[in-house]
């Protein structure tokens, strides 16, 4: 008689996962489970860690744990996992209420900073002068103080960096990320490769230290 095939399991890990304190992290929590039978269920349940204030925020779950847990499960079955090898967890502290004060110093710290780089820049390349010349040029005349023209190129600026950022408020004028959205994500992106870095440091470390 020929022997039942070992059922497979195919998992694809999530990049980074945020869950809130106090929780244990299951299987479900940090990838995508295909499974025969009634097992993805239970794989879904499966706890993985139960992380402890020692261990920090920011918790690494290898491939390689995942597959030894998964065979304590269900043993001799076959594990085929699709993209990433680990998933970095953050566990969140309880959300605090944003603070409006602080909203405001902020606010007001980077409004009159950007106003003051602007007018530096201005100055530092003679705007107005070149602006005199310009309503000049067009106009025939030499006003020392164009207005208008100041007050039109004011206006341009500000539309020009709303278009530039593709972002007013909430409102996107389409679905093409903004510059800001992008060095946030590559930001991000290093931000991770340097903790999953760290972290495999500390896992070597810690079985070294068992070894010995």
């Amino acid at each position: 008689m020929s022997k039942d095939p070992a059922p497979t399991v195919y998992l694809r890990l999530r990049k980074n996962v945020r869950l809130h304190e106090g929780r244990v992290i299951r299987l479900g929590d940090i990838a995508q489970i295909l499974a025969p039978g009634d097992s993805e269920e239970e794989l879904q349940q499966l706890i993985m860690d139960r992380p402890e204030q020692k261990d920090g925020n920011r918790i690494i779950i290898d491939m390689l744990q995942i597959i030894g847990r998964i065979h304590t499960l269900m043993p001799g079955c076959v594990v085929e996992h699709i993209g990433e090898p680990h998933t970095l967890v953050e566990i969140a502290g309880k959300e605090k209420k944003p603070s409006v004060l602080l909203f405001i110093m902020v606010w007001l710290l980077l409004f009159f900073g950007s106003a003051l780089t602007i007018m530096n820049f201005h100055a530092d390349v003679s705007m107005q002068e070149v602006q005199i010349r310009i309503v000049e040029m067009v106009t025939g005349k030499r006003n020392e103080h164009p207005y208008v023209f100041q007050a039109a190129y004011s206006v341009g600026i500000g539309l020009g960096m709303i278009i530039f950022f593709n972002h007013i408020f909430k409102k996107k004028w389409n679905e093409e990320p903004t510059p800001l959205e992008v060095e946030m994500f590559l930001y991000q992106e290093n931000l991770n490769h340097y903790v999953i870095t760290e972290e495999y440091k500390k896992l070597h470390q810690d079985a070294r230290r068992e070894k010995g």
